[in-house]
């Protein structure tokens, strides 16, 4: 096997780091093709190093831009790159633009294709990410998921039951390697709340921060939170260009700070009292963490999160999640973890490989 594993985006770094250890384990040698969809220092390059991974073999710099027109770069540029290295097998995660194009440039070639995270569905057609699911679960050879919702997902499309194998999420293998590698200071070390009970939020889909009107809503119901405890919230480079004109006046315990590292999100998740998100891998994180998580969306593709995990999805309604995060915080917090969230996921992964699936 001579693979290309795509990544893209923040969240994929987190996937294809293990993936490319357990394939080098395997005595397969993956080319890295970095599309450039994520540009930001330490929403990107960053992750390389607190991830141990590999050089990208290819850095596309595609950057951002709409979606018809960062899809499109990505396909001409995957494709163009394609010419010039010899490739049998393309490996994508996730959901991001970069996924499907990647996929696409690869299945009109007639490579196999491996969707790692396939059968996640929101039943929410507005958000692109979860086109971006479909269209790739629909021509991807190898459907490799997370929970069994996913598997029944992908069944109830009608995909060969082959192509369909569950084995385990990939995320889970990068969180357990980064609990053991702590920042030595953490942006909680550095705001002083080591030693105290914060609150942690994430915001940065489009549905969310692009609307003023919803942002301001959600950041002054946050404002009011952190009169009972802090709130630290990282900004997005998509947030933070939004923030500017909301004209909401922050309590000194609501925190702004610039995106972190992984390992340092990854702590400050794990010592807040409460993580409220919009984030899709926010949830499963804070699942396997143990931590108390409220999403802010009307719908997740991952609702092992709620029945299994920490998580509650409560609407974008800010006063609701404003109760919900007060009562929360006096809730015990389930300490279930969904099957086969062992930190051996890209090892199932790669036996996955081995076998080639057929379509009906």
């Amino acid at each position: 096997m001579k693979p290309a594993v795509i990544a893209g985006a923040r969240p994929n770094f987190v996937k294809v780091g293990p993936l490319l250890k357990a394939l080098r384990r395997a005595g397969i040698d993956p080319k890295l093709v970095h599309t450039g969809q994520h540009y930001d220092e330490a929403m990107s390059a960053s992750f390389f190093t607190d991830l141990d991974i590999q050089n990208p073999d290819a850095n596309l710099g595609i950057g951002s831009g709409s979606h018809a027109h960062q899809t499109a770069a990505v396909m001409d540029a995957f494709d163009q790159w394609l010419n010039n290295n010899d490739i049998d097998t393309v490996i994508v995660v996730g959901d991001v633009n970069s996924t499907l194009a990647c996929t696409l440039v690869a299945v009109k070639r007639g490579l196999p294709v491996a969707h790692v995270e396939a059968g996640l569905r929101s039943g929410d057609r507005t958000m692109p990410e979860e086109i971006n699911r479909i269209l790739v679960d629909s021509v991807a050879d190898w459907l490799l998921t997370p929970s069994a919702d996913a598997d029944e997902n992908l069944r109830n499309e009608g995909a060969h039951a082959s192509r369909i194998q569950r084995v385990g999420n990939i995320m889970v293998d990068s969180l357990f390697d980064a609990r053991g590698r702590r920042p030595e200071v953490t942006t909680i070390d550095r705001l002083g709340l080591t030693d105290q009970p914060y609150a942690l939020m994430t915001l940065h889909r489009a549905a969310l921060v692009d609307d003023q009107i919803k942002l301001a809503e959600v950041i002054t119901a946050m404002n009011t939170l952190s009169e009972t405890l802090p709130v630290v919230f990282p900004v997005h480079p998509r947030t933070a260009s939004m923030m500017s004109d909301l004209g909401v006046a922050l309590s000194s315990r609501f925190h702004l700070t610039a995106p972190l590292t992984y390992l340092d999100f990854v702590a400050s998740q794990a010592g807040a009292a409460i993580v409220l998100t919009d984030s899709g891998g926010v949830q499963e994180e804070t699942t396997c963490l143990g931590v108390r998580c409220l999403t802010l969306r009307e719908s997740t593709e991952r609702p092992v999160t709620v029945t299994h995990g920490t998580n509650e999805v409560v609407g974008v309604n800010p006063q609701f999640a404003l109760e919900r995060a007060l009562a929360r915080l006096t809730e015990p917090v389930s300490d279930r973890r969904p099957e086969l969230w062992d930190g051996n996921t890209a090892d199932r992964v790669v036996a996955a490989l081995q076998t080639r699936p057929q379509f009906q």
